[in-house]
């Protein structure tokens, strides 16, 4: 009688062990759907250890670029590209537009903050490589810190900033960026981003943190 009890309890934790793995799994799965260019499906067991890694995913709303450079005739068709270590994203093309709003997200996924995310603006042809229109870049440890440091949102009122930094030399913000909780309850960063080895053109985005369960950060 002892010995079929064990059995059972064996039975229960086999059990209880293979649910776990298929729940790891499932939100394993589930944040490279979030993931713009993520791997298949078949792919997933050789990125465990990012997944392990991941602290989250940042999604990355491009509003739109001001005064952009001119590479065709009159005008441009400007996209932008996004990239983060190996990470690299794209939005819209926009034809015909040197003030042209994409209001497109992209979604990276942080494993190590101190990692720059470059902005690269390019104009598309068709007959012809794509041409630069400038680039700029930012970081994200400030807008991580903001996040471990006020977890409980629902007691900071909406509209609260948390912090600001400011245009210096060694960033390319055109304007004071705020880090701050929407009307939602949810920590926002606006940065206004000035374009590099171009003659004009720059580029306003928002940051917005996705958490997960079992998130290492938080």
């Amino acid at each position: 009688m002892i010995c079929f009890g064990w059995i059972e309890v064996e039975k229960e934790k086999r059990n209880l062990f293979h649910l776990a793995v298929q729940r790891r799994r499932r939100l394993r799965a589930k944040m490279y759907s979030l993931i713009e260019g993520a791997p298949r499906a078949a792919d997933l067991e050789s990125s465990e250890s990012v997944m392990d890694n991941l602290m989250g995913l940042l999604r990355v709303h491009v509003k739109r670029g001001v005064n952009l450079a001119v590479r065709d005739v009159r005008s441009s068709d400007p996209y932008v590209v996004v990239k983060m270590g190996n990470q690299r994203l794209k939005t819209r093309i926009v034809k015909k537009d040197v003030n042209p709003e994409w209001n497109d997200d992209l979604t990276l996924s942080i494993t190590d903050p101190d990692i720059p995310v470059s902005l690269t603006v390019y104009d598309h042809d068709t007959f012809s490589k794509d041409d630069k229109m400038g680039d700029s870049e930012f970081e994200v440890r400030s807008f991580i810190e903001a996040l471990k440091k006020y977890t409980n949102l629902e007691e900071i009122p909406s509209g609260t900033v948390i912090s600001r930094l400011k245009p210096d030399t060694d960033n390319c913000l055109v304007d004071e960026s705020a880090i701050y909780v929407n009307n939602e309850g949810k920590i926002i960063q606006d940065l206004f981003l000035r374009l590099r080895n171009v003659e004009c053109g720059e580029v306003e985005i928002q940051l917005q943190w996705i958490h997960y369960p079992g998130s290492k950060t938080f």
